[in-house]
């Protein structure tokens, strides 16, 4: 019978024993070098030509969706934008090694996690432009995705909500006996709200098979990682809450494929969460609202910009004989002109009927609600110049 008694296997000593962060020394696994090429020790995952190519696709459109949207912001087209420059790698390779059954919950830079299961074009920009094809309704800020048909919780703006949840959610999982995992993605930022410690020690207890994926990109907004924390990163969190950890570099596609390869098929056969945390860095601004020149330096970035994810998997790619750069900027190019094409027609398409906004959380609206309803139609009727977009839409038909 198992021994439930906490001191059971505490060792002893006898003198003053003062632990240090120095003794935990966790590795990082990296699988390619800065220029794309293995390191000799390492192991690469299975990595057939199809799936490459598809973590590639993926990468490269999220860039490219990004330069787009960051440029719709600028000329006021959409009220606001978070670019995931930089962390391609992280977000796209950990979710090409998931099955589609997985449940994804993600904070709000994993665009490459949703578009590789398949997010269209079309669907990035009709929940950007709250428009009536939004399956929000228009209720959500921009870049809130979330879409039941590919397993993508919808995105909210609070941090660290979703890890309590992915472990809720995965203790589902369990009690079902699917063949499925939860990985909750969030930012080293995140890791300081309370849901962090509430959702990990949760995990740990009930044995739910969830992946914890931090993206330890260095910044909190503007706060570095050194002023966020003293510790050995997130990942000797993971240890002390007794959860198995990995520390990866989140720049080389290979390392986070295996890496989140290896957490699923732990989750799965042992029904135990796994932390993984991908070292990578934020190319971008924090958001459209930020300007990241206020708080680090060019030289900084231009550092970073050299771990180039998109660069160092290209590199790989045309050692196998799998990438050809003259085809692969039609390629590129194509995507600009689609997205942009699509940006274009997507801004036409009406907002919903203001009625909706009182739908969904009762099964009938309220007297309060419909009469807040009625005077908030009747601002709108006296000040049309500031809600052109409702012309014709302040009642349903």
């Amino acid at each position: 019978m198992h021994d439930r008694n906490h001191l059971a296997n505490v060792g002893m000593t006898h003198e003053v024993n003062v632990i240090t962060n120095g003794l935990l020394d966790i590795p990082m696994l990296q699988m390619l070098a800065e220029d794309g090429t293995p390191h000799k020790e390492a192991t690469l995952p299975e990595l057939d030509e199809k799936t490459a190519k598809d973590i590639l696709h993926a990468m490269q459109y999220v860039r490219v969706l990004d330069e787009r949207m960051i440029g719709a912001q600028r000329q006021g087209r959409i009220s606001f934008y978070l670019a995931c420059t930089g962390e391609e790698a992280a977000t796209t390779a950990s979710a090409a090694a998931l099955k589609p059954q997985d449940m994804i919950m993600s904070q709000y830079r994993e665009q490459g996690a949703l578009a590789y299961r398949g997010y269209t074009t079309e669907q990035f920009m009709n929940q950007m432009f709250s428009n009536e094809k939004d399956p929000n309704k228009g209720r959500q800020m921009p870049i809130h995705y979330g879409d039941k048909a590919l397993n993508f919780m919808t995105i909210s703006s609070p941090l660290g909500t979703q890890i309590p949840q992915a472990s809720g959610y995965a203790y589902g999982q369990k009690m079902e006996g699917t063949d499925a995992v939860t990985i909750c993605y969030f930012g080293e930022g995140a890791a300081s709200e309370g849901d962090f410690h509430a959702g990990l020690n949760m995990a740990a207890v009930l044995n739910c098979p969830v992946i914890f994926f931090c993206r330890n990109n260095g910044y909190a907004i503007s706060t570095p990682a050194s002023e966020q924390f003293a510790g050995d990163g997130i990942a000797s969190r993971g240890i002390g809450y007794g959860v198995k950890t990995i520390r990866v570099d989140g720049n080389d596609v290979m390392a986070v494929y295996a890496a989140t390869q290896t957490a699923r098929e732990i989750a799965v056969k042992e029904q135990c969460p796994v932390l993984i945390e991908a070292m990578t860095y934020r190319l971008a601004a924090h958001s459209t609202s930020d300007d990241p020149t206020g708080y680090r330096s060019r030289e900084e970035e231009e550092k970073w910009r050299a771990k180039d994810p998109i660069a160092r998997m290209k590199a790989w790619m045309t050692a196998q004989g799998w990438f050809d750069e003259e085809a692969n900027a039609k390629v590129v190019e194509k995507m600009r002109e689609d997205v942009l094409n699509e940006l274009k027609r997507v801004e036409k398409v009406d907002v919903p009927v203001i009625d909706e906004i009182i739908e969904d959380v009762y099964d009938t609206p309220p007297w309060h609600l419909k009469a807040q309803l009625k005077e908030l139609k009747e601002h709108i009727s006296k000040y049309p110049e500031h809600y052109p977009k409702t012309s014709g839409r302040l009642n349903r038909g």
